[in-house]
């Protein structure tokens, strides 16, 4: 489902499961990769995220979770936030190697690494939710603000419009774009650049940024 392998002092955790849906097994992995990158990181550390084939992630797997009661929602509800945060406040560089499709959730969660690159002739990043009929909770509509300009959140959360790579790096969404072969490569490449600076100072002024979509997702 997800897969986290290591190279020197650089994580990848390669999601490998079809369309990546995000559900409470998807949940319960990634917080278990969470406490593994949580543990004393060393200087040098980073992290790249990516998935497999068509898809980064396509989002919420709503035909599980309709199935959840309550108390499976709220645990879903509060562990989503918890990872979104986790991952925002991870004292290393992060960057999302977004090699397909990432709609809703999955848009979510390559918002939640410091940086991303997209497959320049394939997939599209979107906040479809509008479209899907779910609802964003305040917290996740915060989480946009903040990171996306103001005119990006309105379009994406009021159309469901899907982005390219070029259209997503001119929206904001996206930081750079590349082709299948050189995607995962690329967005190393990045982290690696990032991860020569000073290892406390980063943390500092990273989590200091972050601060106020962390304090929101509590």
């Amino acid at each position: 489902m997800i897969k986290l392998s290591k190279v020197g002092t650089i994580y990848t955790i390669t999601m490998n499961n079809g369309e990546n849906m995000i559900c409470l097994d998807w949940q319960r992995r990634m917080l278990e990769i969470l406490d593994q990158l949580e543990e004393s990181p060393v200087a040098g550390t980073a992290m790249v995220l990516v998935g497999e084939e068509k898809f980064f992630s396509n989002g919420l797997n709503l035909e599980v979770l309709r199935k959840l009661d309550g108390a499976g929602w709220t645990l879903f509800a509060t562990q989503m936030n918890e990872i979104h945060r986790r991952m925002l406040m991870l004292p290393f560089p992060t960057v999302a190697a977004v090699n397909g499709h990432a709609f809703a959730g999955g848009a979510f969660i390559a918002l939640s690494c410091d940086y991303r690159v997209m497959r320049e002739d394939r997939g599209w990043i979107c906040i479809s939710e509008v479209d899907a009929g779910v609802p964003l909770p305040q917290g996740m509509m915060e989480f946009l603000r903040l990171r996306l300009p103001a005119t990006t959140v309105r379009d994406a959360v009021l159309t469901g419009k899907r982005y390219t790579a070029d259209d997503a790096i001119a929206a904001g969404f996206a930081d750079g774009k590349a082709s299948a072969e050189l995607l995962l490569g690329m967005a190393t490449e990045l982290a690696v650049d990032l991860a020569c600076k000073e290892p406390d100072i980063f943390k500092a002024i990273k989590q200091a940024y972050y601060a106020p979509i962390a304090e929101g997702l509590k």
